[in-house]
């Protein structure tokens, strides 16, 4: 695991994300934290790919694969076929960059 994934995982224990962040990484931090509303809401307000990326993600995670689809697709993105923790590590990975 990457210093900056470490430490991003370990900001979970705060009650609010580190205020660094991008919007598709608060979005994700929000998820992590179980609140799917503010990671949905925060994945929106990031037009473009990092948070359509997100956006797709959280769709998935909802169930709702045929809206997941098109947001993969506005991201430039295959559609995951790992688990939904793998994909997250894997986004914020490539977030964190």
């Amino acid at each position: 695991m990457s210093d900056s994934l470490a430490a991003f995982r370990a900001s979970l224990a705060a009650a609010a994300p580190p205020e660094n962040l991008s919007l598709a990484l608060q979005a994700l931090w929000f998820d992590a934290k179980g609140d799917w509303e503010a990671a949905h809401r925060l994945a929106q307000a990031e037009e473009g790919g990092d948070g359509d990326w997100v956006h797709a993600y959280l769709h998935r995670r909802e169930g709702d694969l045929g809206n997941a689809g098109y947001w993969y697709r506005r991201a430039g993105k295959p559609v995951a076929k790992v688990s939904l923790e793998d994909e997250w590590t894997a986004i914020a990975n490539a977030l964190l960059g």
